[in-house]
């Protein structure tokens, strides 16, 4: 079944009796050649580009609880490109090209609105920080426009520019940046690979690793022993507690990260703005609530939700760049649990254990990679090599030297 215009004028003659679930509820089959141990946007989507790109046709998806009930419903939907080094940047260029094309790929709304993200800067010095990135930006394919005072002011006119200590000078602005719905998102990839024979098992938690002469043959679950030829870990900040199941401990810390929504308001805010001198980053969904986060709580958990410290000092960098925002009513706030790498990117790779892969510490920019991710992913197990714009993302990079030290991305160890 095929989403389109005529489609929902004819189920709307008809009384709306002729839609279908968006995938099926399968039993669990005893074997398959790829299993992926996550039911979030990364896991899915790797599923998804399994059966489309890379023709694998018995996968299934292991979710414990039921689809989309982690990071993926539990983020503010941006997604952009605007990083500068050659590990992360190429990447997430391939990412946004995806989210502009992803809506006809699975056939689904996902609201994938690109309304620009603007980072703003303070000082000379960041201002030059900016154009490098800027820079780093284009020559990877990505779009960057540095602006000065007065464009941002024509912008965004109800900003504190005269603020006594972060005056606003001007910001770098992605106009392909944007938001997305997260959870049309994985509904999205969830239907299209189901179309495609994958089971998407949901309530099937992973108790143990099947693990013969150093080769992992399968999963234990609550379901019973699942056996397959790859398994791929994707479960974002419970990877830690997974993957020592595997007997592995892994350079990953996990912490909550809370996000926040006020009250509907009428549209004031078109795009994405963050404040350069505070972590803190807002949109407004179209509901009409305004959208924002900031700082992690600094203490590890695997709690959906934080505590009033990080409230507090997220409002406050609301109320330094945009006073405005004072004005409007907290409606509810939420946490994810973020998979933190001790360098702040990601790691697709092999495990030491044969058979056995890995998707995980994705840190802050995990919902703006499910596209890359996915498909990135999906390479490293369909042909056993990583794709040419992951290369960097290897597991031995904190052994080796080889770390990704990209401001901003992620954790800093010394910082939490």
């Amino acid at each position: 079944m095929s989403y389109s215009g005529f489609r929902i004028l004819r189920e709307a003659l008809r009384g709306h009796r002729g839609w279908r679930p968006l995938w099926r509820d399968p039993e669990p089959q005893s074997e398959y050649d790829i299993i992926i141990v996550g039911g979030g946007g990364h896991g899915l989507a790797t599923a998804y580009y399994l059966a489309k790109v890379f023709g694998q046709a018995r996968v299934a998806v292991l979710e414990k609880g039921w689809l989309g009930s982690g990071n993926i419903g539990r983020n503010t939907t941006i997604i952009r490109s605007n990083y500068l080094l050659p590990g992360n940047q190429p990447f997430y260029e391939f990412s946004m090209k995806l989210w502009e094309g992803l809506e006809q790929d699975f056939n689904l709304n996902a609201m994938v609105s690109q309304r620009g993200v603007l980072n703003l800067y303070h000082s000379d010095g960041q201002r030059d920080a900016y154009r490098r990135r800027g820079n780093a930006m284009i020559l990877s394919g990505a779009d960057a426009e540095l602006l000065d005072r007065d464009q941002v002011r024509a912008m965004y006119p109800f900003l504190n520019f005269d603020n006594a200590r972060f005056p606003i000078r001007g910001g770098l602005l992605q106009r392909r940046g944007g938001t997305a719905r997260h959870d049309g998102v994985a509904w999205g990839y969830a239907r299209g690979a189901d179309r495609r024979g994958v089971d998407i098992i949901q309530n099937c938690e992973v108790t143990g690793f099947v693990i013969e002469n150093g080769v992992c043959r399968g999963v234990e679950t609550s379901r019973g022993t699942i056996r397959a030829r790859k398994t791929g870990v994707a479960v974002a900040g419970s990877t830690g507690r997974v993957m020592a199941k595997a007997g592995m401990r892994l350079p990953i810390e996990s912490f909550v990260l809370q996000a926040f929504v006020t009250e509907g308001l009428k549209p004031c805010l078109d795009g994405v703005i963050t404040f350069g001198a505070g972590h803190f980053y807002v949109s407004q969904s179209d509901k009409g609530g305004l959208v924002f986060g900031g700082d992690l709580d600094a203490y590890n958990s695997y709690a959906q939700r934080g505590n009033l410290p990080v409230m507090e000092d997220v409002a406050e960098g609301g109320m330094a760049l945009m006073p405005m925002i004072g004005r409007a009513r907290l409606l509810r706030s939420w946490g994810g649990i973020m998979d933190m790498s001790m360098d702040g990117s990601p790691i697709i790779d092999r495990t030491p254990v044969e058979g056995l892969y890995l998707n995980a510490g994705w840190c802050y920019g995990g919902f703006k990679a499910t596209p890359a991710s996915g498909y990135c992913f999906a390479h490293l197990l369909a042909k056993d090599a990583p794709h040419e714009t992951a290369t960097a993302f290897r597991l031995d990079r904190f052994e080796t030297g080889h770390v990704i030290d990209e401001k901003g991305v992620g954790a800093q160890p010394n910082l939490h």
